[in-house]
Formats: structure tokens, C-alpha cells, sequence
């Protein structure tokens, strides 16, 4: 399904993006983060429980096949990454919160993902199923880069801001390269994809844009911040599943499983351009109340 080369160039470029990802990191935002629990219950919650619930309620609702429900159910179960970063930052989100959550999810990755994974995809046949210890190999490989980009950081924060620029650039190029490179080879499988397969890839990210805006409100989030909760829960780390996948699996299994998490990767770009450019317009609007509020509120002058 992907070439020896795209499979090479992938993990070199999940390399850069996990480095970019380290530096956007300091330790003062260690210290923010255990300063203010509820940015890191919230991250824990949406990352670790209710994106995984909505994955396993899509591939049972769907009756999806076991090969297409692993790789859905994976997918959910990963954290997000600097990619939802860049679109909380077009969006007018609340950046900080947004880098917080992903700082959570990402930390501890190593020992979440595994667990969560085995919890929710313990009725999938054991063919299918992805060792635990394959994602923590995988995860905690990459923690390689993000040390060494924190360090980065630390050493010159000019040249970390620049890394961490390129790395969640590179995020969204990642995806952009499979779209160009691996769709026109694999027309014939996507013609023949069932619309099931198409809907839970699709479903995942604008379901969890819904179910992270919903909870963010439940919660007592005001708006804003409810929508970058939004699309810190329905942007998952595409590039990454791929990696995993492509590292667990040979020959067709490896072609079946992957095709919910590329597909996923695909179209987390459109949905998630059109909820930023959506949850944009509602911040002008809001900002342009509230300074219409304040114009009104001063005493008019004498």
C-alpha cells in the first residue's frame, strides 16, 4: 500500500515532527500544567476515554470487518499533536490550553496508549490485535526526538521556535504527501472501499470534534475554550497510526489495517480546515461584540 520509500521517508518525517513537537515543550510548562489539573483532566479525558469510546461505538455500529476495526480503534486511541496546534492557532482557540492538552496526551503516551488500546480492542481476534509493547516501542522511540527538542529549546529559543514551526508543518505535509503520493496508485482500492470504511474514518474526526465540544461544555468551559477542546479531541497523530501500522503488520494484513488510519489521515485536513475556518468566524464575531459592548459602555463624552 505504500512504497519502501514512502514508508522510510514517513518515519523521518514523524522523526522532525516529534522533534518539533519537544520544542514547543519547557519545564515551565510542566509546571503550568500541574499548577492548573483541570487543562490536565480535561486532556487526559477527551485523549484516553472519550475519543477510544467513540472508535469501538463507530466499528461496532458499522459492524466493521476486525482489520478495519483495529486500525479504527487504534487511530482513536492516540493523542493529538502540533498539527491541532496550528489549527487551534488559525481557529483563534486558546492556544495555551491547546498545547497543554497536547503536552498531557503526548507525556504520557508511552503508558496510555498501550493500556487503552488493549482495554478497548480486547474482543478483536488475536490476529488482529496490535501487541501493547509494539506501541510503547514505537512511542517511546519517539520520545528520542521530543527530549532532544526540549533540549533544543532550551539551548536557543529562537532556533526551537523555528523546529517547532517545521515540525507541525511537517504534520500537515505528512498527510498532504500521502494524499498526493498514495491516492492516485490506490484508486481502485478506495473505488472499492466499502462506505462504512469511508464513514468511520470520516466519523472519528467530526465526531470527535462534537464529542469534545460537548463534554468541554459540560464541564463549564466557556465557549472558546470549548472549541479548541473540540479540536484537540477530533485531531488525532494520522502519521503516527500509519507508522505503527506499517511497523506491526506484513504483507495484506498490513494493506487492510492501514486503510482506516491513512483514509483518516486524509480527511482529518479537510474537516478540520472547515471547523477552523467555521470556528474562526465565530471568534471575529464574538470579539466584535465585545468590543462593540465596550464602545458602548463609555460614558459619552461631555
Amino acid at each position: 500500500m505504500l512504497s519502501e520509500f514512502e514508508t522510510q521517508l514517513l518515519g523521518v518525517m514523524m522523526m522532525v515532527i516529534m522533534l518539533g513537537m519537544g520544542a514547543s515543550l519547557t519545564l515551565k510548562d510542566f509546571a503550568i500544567a500541574v499548577k492548573k489539573p483541570a487543562g490536565i483532566a480535561i486532556g487526559l479525558v477527551t485523549t484516553y476515554v472519550l475519543t477510544p469510546t467513540l472508535g469501538v461505538a463507530l466499528a461496532y455500529s458499522l459492524q466493521l470487518p476486525p482489520a478495519y476495526a483495529i486500525g479504527l480503534i487504534l487511530m482513536a486511541c492516540l493523542p493529538g499533536g502540533t498539527t491541532s496546534n496550528i489549527f487551534n492557532y488559525f481557529s483563534k482557540g486558546v492556544l495555551s490550553l491547546s498545547i497543554l492538552m497536547t503536552i498531557v496526551s503526548t507525556v504520557v503516551a508511552v503508558a496510555m496508549v498501550p493500556l487503552v488500546l488493549g482495554i478497548f480492542t480486547a474482543n478483536i481476534e488475536g490476529e488482529w490485535r496490535i501487541p501493547p509493547e509494539n506501541v510503547a516501542q514505537v512511542l517511546f522511540v519517539l520520545l528520542v526526538p521530543t527530549v532532544a527538542g526540549m533540549l533544543l529549546r532550551k539551548w536557543n529559543a529562537n532556533v526551537g521556535a523555528i523546529t517547532e514551526l517545521v515540525g507541525g508543518i511537517l504534520g500537515i505535509g505528512a498527510i498532504v504527501f500521502l494524499l498526493v503520493t498514495w491516492v492516485p496508485r490506490n484508486y481502485m482500492l478506495l473505488a472499492s472501499t466499502p462506505w462504512q470504511v469511508y464513514v468511520a474514518s470520516i466519523g472519528l474526526g467530526v465526531g470527535g470534534f462534537a464529542v469534545g465540544y460537548v463534554f468541554a461544555r459540560t464541564v463549564r468551559q466557556d465557549a472558546r475554550r470549548a472549541r479548541t477542546i473540540a479540536l484537540e479531541t477530533g485531531i488525532q497523530n494520522g502519521p503516527l497510526g500509519v507508522l505503527i501500522v506499517l511497523l506491526t503488520f506484513e504483507g495484506q494484513k498490513q494493506q487492510e489495517v492501514l486503510l482506516v488510519p491513512v483514509l483518516y489521515s486524509l480527511f482529518i485536513v479537510l474537516t478540520s480546515a472547515a471547523m477552523t475556518v467555521w470556528f474562526r468566524r465565530i471568534s471575529q464575531r464574538e470579539e466584535f461584540a465585545r468590543d462593540q459592548a465596550k464602545i458602548g459602555a463609555t460614558p459619552a463624552a461631555t
